[in-house]
């Protein structure tokens, strides 16, 4: 298995299993001198770990993360960052019945075809705890970012039926970690909530979407051709476990109106050049532009439900599965700080990146 390490210049490998003994990775290329706050590392992780509100699976970790190298006296010190974060509350059991039956819409039958053996524990290395790694590093991206004055929010913007408008200036952000599941809307988000829960009810799932909003990113990261920035940027966000869309700017919206309709004019803002709307999401030409960077990300429902579903074992045999075990019933709420961290990374990444092609 190949493909494990994310980024040009600043770049994570991530390793570990959901059932394994711990999930961690190694950073290269992260900048020198910057404070690192563990407190705020931390916090991170809390936004995505498990059994944190009814919404979420009950399993209960404690993901604290332990820094191994790359930090002195509290600084970066431009040595890879190593780190882990323990596996303390694994219920293997839970998975005696999945051993030798392929599970609809996972990776089972996929890992076991290309690589001849799979861990039915959770799914393995194809488990979003490995998500984990990529929280801890964006997390240590955001520290950098922040010194240059980019700052990274997402939030649940849809779930099944009830969705918010898509323009985000309407919302106050203040109100996205008021409620568990992460919407700047608070009566949207009672609705959502409820909703998860009926589906939760019913042991099924549900997905929805996330927007996400990038502020203070300078003019000029990102390079023609292969190195878009919002190719990078798509690229991250369908890496995520459960991601099945990526769209920038409006993207699919208004497909139809017509470019004098779409079009972001120029105009004299007392002396600088600027754009009257930005309908192309803070992205011209693969490059970006300077205004604010905004994306929505759709994630399916989570394949685990807690229903009978008719399936085959390894043998071909038909039979049927209802899966056991603790599993989120909408990925969404835990997906927001993931779908910041792989911002935060890719922004950093192409900011180094931008420095070393250019005096």
């Amino acid at each position: 298995m190949y493909n494990n390490t994310f980024g040009n210049l600043f770049r994570l490998t991530s390793f570990g299993e959901s059932h394994g003994e711990a999930v961690g990775g190694v950073i290269d290329g992260f900048p020198s001198g910057i404070p690192i706050d563990t407190a705020f590392i931390q916090n991170e992780l809390n936004r995505r770990r498990p059994g944190q509100s009814q919404l979420t699976t009950s399993r209960k970790e404690a993901d604290q993360v332990e820094l191994l190298s790359g930090v002195f006296n509290g600084i970066s010190t431009g040595c890879p960052i190593g780190f882990i974060v323990r596996n303390t509350n694994q219920h293997s059991t839970d998975y005696d019945n999945m051993k030798d039956v392929f599970r609809p819409s996972h990776a089972d039958y996929v890992y076991m075809q290309k690589y001849g053996i799979r861990d039915h524990r959770g799914g393995g290395r194809s488990s979003a705890r490995e998500t984990i790694a990529r929280v801890v590093g964006g997390a240590l991206a955001k520290l950098a970012l922040s010194r240059i004055g980019i700052s990274i929010t997402a939030y649940t913007s849809q779930v099944g039926p009830y969705r918010l408008d898509n323009d985000y200036t309407k919302y106050d952000f203040d109100c996205i970690e008021k409620n568990p599941v992460r919407c700047p809307d608070m009566e949207i988000a009672a609705q959502m909530s409820e909703y998860i829960h009926r589906i939760k009810g019913e042991g099924d799932t549900i997905g929805g979407c996330i927007t996400c909003v990038v502020k203070g990113t300078p003019i000029g990261l990102g390079q023609p051709v292969f190195g878009k920035l919002h190719a990078a940027l798509g690229h991250a966000m369908l890496s995520i476990n459960a991601a099945k869309g990526f769209e920038y700017g409006q993207g699919f919206s208004n497909m139809e109106q017509k470019g004098s309709e779409q079009n972001d004019l120029f105009y004299d803002n007392n002396g600088v050049i600027d754009v009257k709307t930005n309908r192309s999401g803070g992205i011209q030409g693969g490059i970006s532009n300077g205004k604010d960077i905004y994306f929505r990300v759709a994630f399916k429902p989570v394949a685990t439900i807690l229903k009978e579903q008719p399936t085959v074992d390894i043998h071909g045999k038909e039979t049927t599965l209802t899966a056991r075990g603790r599993h989120d019933p909408c990925v969404l709420p835990r997906a927001v700080p993931i779908v910041e961290a792989m911002t935060a990374m890719t922004l950093l990444d192409y900011y180094l990146l931008d420095k070393a092609t250019r005096l």
